[in-house]
């Protein structure tokens, strides 16, 4: 058993190094100038085994988007418990999102995506279209609220980003564009919780 997992286990890890390599890359030179061979190199293995992973620059960046969005979207558990307080179950939600977005890793991943985006705009546009056809757990949550007649929401998808925005604002935007540390336990749940409340205030 250990001889055959054994090869699997090195070739994961020379998958994850080609893409943290590749990251790395992305946001120093840009997509366009980032080559397969200076992929190779800082990831310290042949330009044959980045392809035997990814057949080009472009199935690289796709898969790390996917890696991306995969990341933001994953959830173990089903957002929405009918006869529950709204409250609580929304403040859990955000302490999610929030634990995320303070990652170190996931901060890497959208600092490249953004910066690839602003490069190369067209490039982006048609992952982030395919991907937007998969429901993030928020706007899940709130459309399962809504239809319990819980919450009083026209747009869910509208009040989803606005609900983003406001934990965003404190826990993406300043990390990803200023550079400023990620918040604490402590700062995470008055974000959450003062969203929550501005939240439900208005559509509850």
């Amino acid at each position: 058993m250990e001889s055959s997992t054994a090869p699997q286990r090195l070739t994961d890890r020379k998958r994850a190094a080609i893409v943290e390599a590749a990251i790395e890359e992305f946001l120093a030179a840009g997509f366009e100038a980032t080559s397969m061979d200076r992929i190779a190199a800082r990831a310290c293995v042949s330009k044959r085994t980045v392809y035997n992973h990814f057949p080009s620059k472009e199935a690289l960046f796709e898969a790390i988007m996917l890696q991306l969005w995969d990341a933001s979207h994953a959830t173990d558990t089903s957002p929405w418990r009918a006869g529950e307080p709204l409250r609580p179950q929304l403040v859990e939600l955000l302490m999610r999102k929030l634990r995320l977005l303070n990652d170190a890793s996931f901060l890497s991943l959208a600092r490249m995506a953004i910066a690839t985006a602003m490069h190369a705009p067209e490039r982006a546009n048609d992952m982030v279209t395919r991907m937007g056809e998969r429901e993030e757990d928020l706007t899940v949550w709130i459309r399962a609220a809504t239809a319990a007649g819980r919450l009083n929401i026209d747009d869910p998808l509208f009040a989803s980003q606005q609900l983003q925005g406001l934990v965003k604002a404190f826990a993406f935007w300043p990390q990803v564009a200023m550079g400023k540390a990620p918040l604490d336990e402590d700062e995470q749940r008055k974000v959450a919780e003062a969203a929550a409340d501005m939240f439900l205030a208005r559509y509850a």
